[in-house]
């Protein structure tokens, strides 16, 4: 690929954003910023308590991932956020930061999802109350939007099935 590129790989929780795109920024020599290193304390301590985020939590963490978007698109340096963005209003704030933003959609089942938080250790996302909230608020991006891949696959199957996808683009 030759044009610098902000990448945004999305799902609910547990459907591996952090790793493949850590995964991808790793191939594309890119910066990867993690959405969950982002949430303020309350919003995180709210999570701790099994407590959903509603948009108003999510607003200006939001904002914070679109701020770093538009400052990589400005320097035209590369980026990969992992961040959930349920639904198309969050994305489209995501693309105020950058227009031209590519999304890989990591989807999987509600089973496949609780297995993978089960085995997790020392994250704030708690419980099968706040996989179900955001299976709920999930707005699944259409192929308008994004590139959907199995979670079932492996992360480098995922990372070089988007590389492939957005070659042919």
């Amino acid at each position: 690929m030759t044009t610098v590129q902000r990448i945004l790989v999305m799902g609910v929780s547990g459907s591996g954003k952090s790793h493949v795109g850590r995964l991808l920024a790793a191939r594309l020599g890119a910066t990867f910023i993690d959405g969950d290193d982002h949430h303020s304390p309350a919003s995180i301590d709210k999570m701790g308590l099994g407590i959903p985020l509603d948009d108003e939590d999510r607003r200006e963490w939001l904002e914070a991932l679109a701020g770093f978007l538009a400052d990589h698109r400005e320097r035209q340096a590369p980026l990969v956020i992992g961040c959930s963005a349920l639904k198309r209003r969050y994305r489209d704030t995501l693309r105020r930061g950058d227009p031209g933003l590519a999304i890989l959609f990591l989807n999987g089942s509600r089973e496949q999802l609780r297995q993978r938080l089960g085995q997790r250790e020392g994250h704030f996302f708690k419980g099968d109350t706040m996989l179900d909230s955001q299976l709920a608020d999930l707005e699944p991006p259409g192929a308008d939007e994004a590139l959907t891949l199995d979670i079932a696959w492996s992360p480098e199957v995922l990372v070089e099935t988007f590389l492939r996808w957005q070659a042919a683009g």
